[in-house]
């Protein structure tokens, strides 16, 4: 048997890939199931002051992700022995990742890409995994689709559970055993607040980048030493009636050399202009996300985490283009403001080449690692993708292991 630790995008695919070729699974989430219209109710808390945007409940983040399905480290990974084309190529197909049709952008998506082009910045379309025939835009991609339009990793947990696979949602993995340099199992806090064994000689981390880090540190494994955060700002402004918070967010995308700019809707925002008599439909925003260095960190359970002068030097540059692209489009320029700095994608924590191997194995034998806390560097973009063509490979690497 596998146990998988985690329900998000490395789980899941890998969940569904090894019971659909009758290896048996048991799935371990320690969130709820939930209804996608409440995914925004299970943000976890921010860690001592660090405002890490990441849930906790079936199908992990990816149930208050925007649908981005970008392609990211790629070209890193396969300078370090790890080719993901194929498998890129096959999620790609699962997800039918593609840009949406014209009818799918509102006014502020199509003054992002028209300004955007004046200002010769190369806006593009977004490649998205959000079912056009599904989609009513509405504004909620983050908070948990409405219509259930947006591909998440509750799919793959499904077809994983009809393949026979065990799922168990609110039990936690307090520790994973460890004999002989072995991995045995794992011990999990069950529905009842009771301590429960589960054997197995395969397990997977796909807990995320916080969680996998304070579960291998148990084991001595020097995990959670370099944490990347992608942090962003949105910046926003006035432009009455632009009914930009019923748009499909981040629906656009500008890639700079040290930064991402993509139209992005926050209610903080929001709730700061509407002190002045304006309505969430009179506001136009714009998210700036950077690849940040390594400096943070998962210590005595706590996220410790810095930004160099690099990275407030790319938020400033990320932030006067998109300030450029705002004034450009009509926002009035006395009422922009910006939210405070936020984590998108916390990784980096378990990296391959320093606590996984080429085929994300730890040193301890049977122990895995799938997810984001396994990317080498910060991919300053959603790394969804990337995450689910690794899973993928891993688990044919398993089920070539289990079948032969």
């Amino acid at each position: 048997m596998v146990v998988i630790i985690g329900s998000g995008a490395g789980g899941g695919i890998l969940a569904m890939e090894l019971s659909k070729n009758d290896i048996p699974v048991t799935i371990i989430e320690k969130g709820p199931s939930i209804n996608l219209n409440d995914a925004f109710r299970y943000y976890d808390p921010s860690d001592n002051k660090v405002d890490i945007l990441k849930t906790s409940c079936t199908g992990g983040t990816t149930t208050v992700s925007a649908g981005n399905g970008v392609r990211v480290l790629e070209k890193e990974l396969e300078d370090m022995g790890i080719s993901i084309y194929e498998e890129l190529n096959e999620v790609e197909t699962l997800l039918s990742v593609h840009e949406m049709d014209d009818d799918h952008f509102g006014i502020g998506n199509r003054k992002f890409i028209e300004t955007s082009k004046k200002l010769n910045l190369n806006p593009i379309k977004m490649p998205k995994f959000i079912k056009d025939e599904k989609c009513i835009p509405c504004g909620k991609c983050a908070f948990g689709c409405p219509r259930d339009a947006k591909w998440t990793s509750i799919e793959f947990i499904n077809q994983a559970i009809e393949n026979g696979a065990v799922f168990l949602d609110n039990t936690e993995v307090i520790e994973i055993i460890v004999e002989d340099n072995k991995v045995k199992g794992v011990i999990v806090k069950n529905k009842k607040n009771e301590e429960e064994l589960i054997f197995s000689d395969i397990v997977i981390s796909s807990a995320g980048a916080i969680n996998t880090a304070k579960l291998l540190q148990k084991l001595g494994l020097p995990a959670g030493k370099k944490l990347f955060v992608d942090p962003f700002v949105t910046i926003g402004g006035i432009i009455k009636d632009i009914g930009f918070n019923k748009e499909v967010q981040m629906n656009s995308l500008i890639k700079g050399e040290n930064y991402i700019l993509a139209p992005h809707y926050a209610s903080f925002i929001a709730n700061e202009l509407k002190k002045k008599d304006v309505e969430e439909s009179d506001i136009f925003s714009i998210m700036v996300k950077i690849p940040d260095d390594s400096f943070g960190q998962i210590k005595d359970g706590k996220v410790i985490k810095e930004n160099s002068e690099k990275d407030v030097r790319f938020i400033a540059e990320g932030s006067a283009v998109a300030g450029a692209i705002l004034i450009n489009s009509g926002v009035d320029p006395k009422s922009i403001i910006s939210t405070n700095l936020r984590g998108a994608h916390p990784g980096g924590t378990a990296a391959i080449g320093e606590i996984v191997d080429l085929n994300l194995e730890t040193k301890i034998k049977g122990l895995y690692v799938s997810d984001a806390s396994v990317l080498p560097k910060a991919p300053g973009a959603p790394p969804i993708l990337t995450i689910l063509a690794l899973s993928k490979k891993l688990s044919k690497h398993l089920i070539s292991k289990l079948k032969h």
